[in-house]
């Protein structure tokens, strides 16, 4: 199957605005968000609720099934923490998100998340853990990574990540 839209995966450590990106693609492009944070929760994807870290135990296997009709129209931002579980030939465009620690730091205090969290995710985005995960899955050319410390970032990125749309539309549907 042909698709005639492209399938987006946005990532990054929690706090570096995923779902802010992807919403405001999704509002600025033809393609649908898919929070897949949310759908693990509304759709059970998941083997239970792990106390110590506040979060649900992903069922991959459920959560793949689930994305596969969705991935193979296209025409879709996945919008997740994590990209590696994703299968290559679904994406078309990886885009991690980074910001700057004592930024992201801040950002989790308000929301709330305990010590142990924010030190856990600030390390990881430090140390590059979720860009070097989608560097060694996906193609090189096939991932980006853009800076999401400001608004003026923010509005950059989605500009680019339009521009993009248009052309994979461009090359893609005059075949």
């Amino acid at each position: 199957m042909i698709r005639r839209l492209p399938v987006i995966i946005i990532t990054g450590t929690p706090g570096t605005g995923k779902s802010t990106h992807a919403q405001l693609l999704a509002e600025e492009s033809p393609l649908k968000h898919i929070n897949v944070g949310e759908m693990v929760k509304d759709r059970s994807l998941h083997e239970g609720f792990d106390e110590e870290w506040q979060s649900y135990t992903v069922d991959e296997d459920k959560l793949i099934d689930e994305l596969e009709p969705f991935a193979s129209e296209g025409g879709i931002i996945l919008d997740w923490h994590t990209c590696d579980i994703f299968p290559e030939r679904w994406a078309d465009l990886v885009v991690i998100l980074r910001c700057n620690h004592t930024l992201l730091w801040e950002r989790l205090e308000k929301r709330g998340y305990s010590l142990k969290k924010i030190q856990e995710n600030n390390e990881a985005e430090i140390m590059g853990v979720i860009s070097e995960e989608a560097r060694e899955s996906y193609q090189p050319e096939t991932v980006v990574e853009l800076e999401s410390n400001s608004t003026e970032d923010l509005q950059e990125n989605i500009g680019r990540m339009v521009t993009w749309i248009n052309q994979w539309i461009a090359d893609n549907t005059s075949k």
